[in-house]
């Protein structure tokens, strides 16, 4: 699937997009859209913050140093508060600080100002965590967002925020993003850093 996204992701004259993944799933597909069309590779760090006892259902997620964002429909079908999730948003907010300074160090985060962005992810459930990343980016005046994934729950990218979306496919029976994978297996923070090495080679990368 990775390879179909990248074929649909479209060459443009001129400098080449900035392609950012979603780590962790998003970086397998993101390295091959990168690689089509020549683009830069980094990452948007996002963490997910899940419905309580179904931590992979994704109720909100923040970027980097942004602000929490809620889908409030999953908050009203499942009786949660933005209060009663206030110690979830706390605990991401701690890991999205482990991941900034494992895979950026001391390194600044990509500068997306007036370049056209790529945002690839593994697949779209609710969309909160890629609308919680676009709204970041949406910030730092990139001058054309793209949001580019395999699969996605009927009209999930509807609500993004990105001026484009790529989707190759919105099942009718969707019920998690895993659900159209052969092989779904949870990335390490090693492979992540595997992957990004994988499409170009850089001292952020190479750290120990």
């Amino acid at each position: 699937m990775a390879e179909a996204v990248a074929a649909q992701v479209p060459k443009h004259p001129g400098p080449a997009p900035l392609v950012l993944a979603l780590p962790r799933g998003g970086v397998p597909v993101a390295v091959r859209v990168a690689a089509r069309i020549g683009a830069e590779l980094d990452i948007v760090l996002v963490r997910k913050i899940g419905a309580p006892g179904h931590e992979e259902y994704g109720v909100g997620a923040m970027a980097e140093d942004g602000p929490p964002v809620f889908d409030e429909p999953s908050l009203l079908r499942l009786g949660l508060t933005t209060e009663g999730l206030a110690e979830a948003v706390d605990r991401q907010r701690v890991e999205l600080g482990r991941r900034v300074r494992k895979y950026r160090g001391t390194q600044p985060p990509p500068d997306p100002a007036g370049r056209e962005v790529v945002v690839v992810d593994d697949g779209l459930a609710t969309g909160v965590t890629a609308r919680a990343a676009l709204q970041w980016l949406r910030g730092h005046h990139p001058v054309r967002l793209v949001l580019a994934t395999p699969v996605c729950a009927p009209g999930a990218g509807l609500s993004v925020g990105a001026d484009t979306v790529i989707c190759l496919s919105e099942p009718p029976g969707f019920r998690s993003v895993g659900q159209w994978y052969e092989n779904f297996e949870q990335l390490t923070d090693a492979d992540v850093e595997r992957w990004l090495r994988s499409h170009v080679s850089d001292d952020m990368y190479e750290r120990t």
